[in-house]
């Protein structure tokens, strides 16, 4: 029995610059952190031949091909693992529609299992890379880079995407306080909608070549903000996120909505120094940066929502149990 442990992940700047239909041509940069919420798959031997696959449904097929959950149908077709298998999956919050990164972290989190299975180490390049080739090469989902390369790698990341297909991941050199500040001032907020992040993305990615002056105004603020963080300037960094958030709104029309505006005005008025919806907008998790001294202030302010408490993750995916017996 093989168990990985993969975090999700939130997203200060750049986010959509991680397109290889902008990047490869213009490059890109995100900045962005795992956080201490996890996507947990489970890897076990059966002794039949059977596949069994169990997630919000439980399947039970004789061949891969048969597999309905399409991330783990290609994972397996990937690592070459073809029959006698059970896999399962457990997380911390909705699974899909969060805006966290799930759909990479279920990727990365059961390529790494696999992997393990067959008795591999994969390296994190090779997980985030492979990932992205079955999420966007494979099964043409209209998404970046970004997730599968945090999933992977975790911590505090500045992606450095392109010009061409190049990704290069640098960790962040940011203080002891400076990531205590950032921890305490960071909250999350579920707005209580999920949605299907395909169809707001597919309109960022058809926007992309109206959009280049935008994209590119993002991308320098992902440096903006990876040198604020940096200099200790976690206030900043706060102000920065507010910018970036009005950025982002412009890639497609789903990405906010007059809810989740007022919502985001509340929390401004309550103290929050910025914020933004994670992932690709129109519902799912708020994030603000938020003076100690006003938490209170804005945890009132957005009493309707649920608060996500947090902190940040140090590491990707990984591998936190490996059973296995030989003959």
């Amino acid at each position: 029995m093989i168990i990985t442990q993969t975090p999700l992940r939130i997203s200060f700047a750049g986010g959509g610059t991680d397109f290889p239909d902008f990047y490869e041509q213009h490059g890109g940069c995100v900045v962005s952190s795992t956080i201490d919420k996890y996507v947990y798959c489970i890897v076990k031997e059966r002794f039949d031949d059977k596949i069994y696959v169990n997630w919000s449904k439980k399947e039970i097929v004789d061949s891969v091909d048969q597999i309905e959950h399409e991330l783990v149908r290609e994972a397996m077709r990937k690592v070459g693992v073809s029959r006698a298998v059970e896999i399962s999956f457990l997380s911390d919050i909705p699974a899909e529609g969060s805006g966290l990164g799930s759909s990479s972290s279920v990727t990365v989190g059961v390529l790494n299992a696999l992997y393990h299975f067959v008795g591999a180490t994969p390296t994190a390049e090779q997980l985030a890379r492979e990932a992205c080739d079955i999420e966007i090469n494979t099964l043409g989902k209209p998404i970046g880079v970004q997730d599968q390369y945090i999933a992977a790698f975790g911590g505090l990341r500045c992606f450095q995407f392109g010009p061409g297909k190049s990704v290069k991941v640098e960790s962040l050199r940011v203080s002891r306080h400076a990531l205590e500040d950032l921890d305490i001032m960071l909250m999350s907020f579920f707005t209580g909608q999920t949605r299907q992040a395909a169809t707001i993305l597919s309109e960022q990615k058809a926007n992309i070549a109206a959009r280049i002056p935008v994209l590119q105004q993002m991308a320098a603020q992902a440096r903006q903000v990876r040198a604020l963080l940096e200099a200790g300037d976690v206030t900043g960094f706060g102000r920065l996120l507010h910018e970036a958030w009005a950025a982002k709104r412009q890639l497609a029309s789903g990405i906010s909505n007059s809810v989740t505006d007022q919502l985001y005005e509340r929390a401004i008025q309550a103290g929050a120094l910025g914020g933004k919806i994670s992932g690709a907008g129109g519902g799912g998790f708020f994030l603000l940066c938020v003076p100690s001294d006003k938490r209170q202030a804005v945890r009132h302010a957005l009493r309707d929502l649920r608060e996500m408490p947090f902190r940040l993750e140090r590491g990707g995916t990984k591998v936190i149990l490996n059973m296995q017996r030989y003959s």
